[in-house]
């Protein structure tokens, strides 16, 4: 045996006992899961409530809060659930019920509250001590039947009271309102849907009880959210999602083309995806103008009142709305993905990941159950009323003698039992009888309600024994129900409309957007960057801030993605038209990308497709790398050049020209130069070792060139040298070279691009 298991002999002593950390941790953490996943998390497939909802509405209507009643403040609520059945944090019970109130997060609200529940913006509801609330008639209809025994009840948390394990539930709550829940290692996500479609899918599993999936998709056509939208999607795709009970919906905002009249025109959004807060969704829409990423959109305005309104302006009228709404829907939450995960409890016990149909079934199958229970228990109730009838009958076929027994004997009550063969509960009825009940109408009455009963009773116990007659009982009171909530009334007819997926808006390229517009972009000396408006002279006087100066400057076009090299060996994108205006001193370009605080921007041009780009390191090492291998997607950029970057130009010519810091310079062939997307590279010239205290010798410069051409230098006075024979200069690569033309810059530099 090993000794994690054998007895511990203080245990006798102390009252404590060992056991193994694993088994321990597992167990209670075991404990924790099941906790969460059965009382928290998951709701039940057969009302669709978690036990907090349950309980709140089970407490809302002990305190006799009908939807025709006074409301109660929210506090007394929240404190009688507390107190009585949910012992948890009266914050998060208040939470639970103010969600229940919320016409944009409930399809069909549970609760009538009166003051601030939140709105969609996002804002949270007022404290409990100013809201009041009471039952909503959907509500009632859920709890319809508690008093006929329609459902077990268990002891509440102290066991002084008692509270239903599941409410009887008239209508598929689970997939009416919707349900949403992490618990440990699974999670439930069920969109809202439109009653009358759910309850006609229930009646056609009731006719048709081997219904397939894809049959009752054609009637649920797809979630019906609160706050309308659009779903896009095919039905093949949706009957898919709900034959395996996983998938997802995409679900659009709903927009028109507003005309203003002279060509011009602006888009008004009126209806957001479901669980997306407006006040967010502005602020997305406002940076995507500030940040120029959508160029096409102008402007955004809320002007919501009591309904959406948001107002989308363009950049210009001859914007394709359908394109300015594409790129939207592509880059905001006018568009969301909202996951389907019906993974429920099946008879409050077991998680289980269901399709539509299973999820249908065992609402019908706890229905028929309700259904019983409450005949049952109005059976029982009849058959206590007629036994009392019939004692009362009796009374009044004997009335003289029961009036004399009950005068002259002074035991009335066994008397009257052995003389008419009366059970106790019926002596008890006609001694607690009223003199006014024994007129000859009351009797005419006793007979008539006698009928009834008998009629009703047998119409029940017969409707028991037929189970089809049962069905036909359930699709009745379904129907009821349609009729109280679905299309026929207002707030019941569908809000989201389902589009095929054919009517997606087409891919854009959002570079074409942007309006091409030449730029001159200016990189000062500390880092600071903006583009000016047209191409200035880049030697214009331009302010700086104190202490900073003129760096680098280029002309592009608005429509150009800016490169940026860097010391490190990276190479940054920036789309010029994102780059802010020349009005200002511009923005720090650390901001922008993430650029060590160690490295410099060493080189800027604008991105051309097809060019290629020699990159050099200070060892003298380089290579020749293409456009398409330098493009950056990500702010950290994109790694090219290992080693201490010195330089990056443009490949055009025939031959390279390399010079050091010993001012020697070398001339070969472009063609013996690799090109790579990333590495060291290859040796450009070879240096020799710093002698005593001096470092090694480093490349100074590099420049491709035609030989046949030449290289040219400016000279002082505005002159330019050039040199047209390089043969002296002319070797392998990788060789040290000889001594720089007479006359060339003394800082080692060839001229720039």
């Amino acid at each position: 045996m090993s000794d994690d298991l054998l007895p511990d002999p203080a245990a006798a002593t102390t009252g404590t006992h060992s056991e193994p950390l694993s088994r321990a941790i597992g167990e209670r953490y075991l404990t924790y899961a099941l906790s969460t996943i059965m009382h928290r998390a998951l709701p039940d497939a057969r009302d669709g409530l978690k036990p907090v909802h349950r309980r709140i509405l089970y407490a809302m209507r002990e305190l006799r809060l009908s939807p025709n009643g006074p409301f109660r403040k929210s506090a007394k609520i929240t404190g009688d659930v507390m107190g009585n059945y949910h012992p948890h944090g009266d914050a998060a019970i208040y939470d639970a019920m103010a969600r229940l109130a919320q016409d944009f997060a409930m399809r069909y609200p549970l609760v009538d509250g009166q003051g601030n529940f939140g709105n969609i913006d996002g804002d949270n509801p007022a404290a409990a001590r100013y809201t009041e609330a009471r039952l909503a008639a959907t509500a009632e209809v859920l709890m319809d039947g508690l008093a006929e025994d329609a459902v077990d009840y268990r002891p509440n948390y102290d066991g002084t009271l008692t509270e239903p394990i599941v409410l009887p539930s008239a209508f598929p709550n689970l997939l009416a309102n919707g349900a949403s829940g992490i618990a440990v290692g699974m999670a439930t996500n069920i969109p809202p849907h439109n009653l009358h479609e759910v309850v006609d899918a229930c009646l056609h599993l009731i006719k048709t009880p081997e219904a397939r999936d894809d049959t009752l998709a054609t009637l649920i056509k797809g979630p019906d959210f609160p706050t309308g939208g659009v779903v896009v999607e095919s039905p093949e795709s949706i009957a898919e999602t709900y034959r395996t009970g996983r998938g997802a919906f995409r679900l659009r905002a709903r927009w028109s083309v507003e005309d203003l009249g002279r060509g011009l025109w602006q888009i008004v959004v009126t209806e957001i995806p479901y669980q997306v807060q407006k006040s967010k969704l502005i602020e997305r829409l406002a940076e995507l103008i500030q940040t120029r990423k959508v160029p096409i959109l102008a402007d955004v305005r809320d002007e919501s009142a009591e309904d959406i309104r948001i107002v989308l302006e363009p950049k210009a009228r001859t914007v394709d709305p359908d394109q300015l709404m594409g790129a939207l829907f592509r880059m905001s939450d006018l568009e969301i993905r909202f996951n389907l995960n019906m993974n429920v409890l099946i008879d409050g016990r077991v998680p289980k990941v269901c399709s539509l149909k299973e999820v249908l079934r065992a609402f019908l199958d706890h229905r028929r159950e309700v259904l019983v229970r409450r005949s049952q228990y109005r059976l029982d109730k009849i058959a206590a009323r007629l036994e009392v009838l019939e004692g009362y009958l009796i009374a009044y076929l004997n009335l003289d003698r029961v009036i004399e027994i009950i005068r002259h004997e002074d035991e009335p009550k066994a008397v009257m039992m052995a003389e008419f063969a009366l059970t106790e509960v019926q002596v008890e009825a006609i001694l607690n009888m009223r003199l006014r009940a024994l007129r000859k109408l009351e009797e005419i009455e006793l007979r008539a309600e006698r009928d009834g009963l008998l009629d009703e009773r047998a119409g029940l116990q017969a409707m028991l024994d037929d189970p089809a007659a049962q069905w036909d009982r359930i699709a009745a009171e379904l129907k009821a129900v349609r009729n109280a909530f679905g299309k026929s009334k207002p707030e019941g007819q569908r809000r989201t409309t389902i589009a095929e997926a054919a009517a997606d808006a087409p891919v854009i390229d959002l570079d074409a957007m942007i309006e091409r517009e030449p730029v001159t972009v200016i990189l000062s000396k500390m880092g600071w960057i903006r583009a000016m408006k047209g191409h200035q002279p880049l030697d214009a006087e331009v302010k700086f801030k104190d202490g900073d100066g003129p760096g680098r400057a280029i002309h592009a076009e608005t429509t150009d993605k800016l490169m940026l090299f860097a010391s490190n060996g990276r190479f940054y994108t920036l789309p010029a038209v994102n780059l802010p205006g020349g009005r200002g001193m511009g923005e720090p370009l650390r901001l922008m990308i993430d650029l060590p605080n160690e490295a410099e921007i060493i080189a800027m041009f604008p991105w051309r497709e097809g060019s290629r780009y020699l990159v050099g390191s200070k060892s003298g090492d380089g290579f020749i790398v293409g456009a398409g291998d330098i493009l950056a997607q990500t702010k950290t950029g994109k790694q090219v050049l290992n080693g201490e970057a010195l330089l990056c130009r443009a490949v055009d010519g025939d031959h390279v020209a390399v010079i050091g810091e010993n001012r020697k310079m070398l001339v070969f062939p472009l063609a013996e130069l690799p090109e790579m997307a990333r590495g060291k590279g290859v040796r450009l010239q070879r240096y020799g070792k710093g002698g005593g205290l001096l470092r090694d010798e480093q490349m100074r410069d590099a420049v491709c060139l035609t030989l046949a051409q030449g290289l040219s230098w400016p000279m002082g006075g505005g002159k330019t040298r050039t040199e047209t024979d390089l043969t002296e200069w002319l070797g392998k690569r990788g060789s040290a070279g000889r001594m720089a033309p007479r006359g060339f810059p003394r800082d080692n530099r060839f001229p720039q691009d």
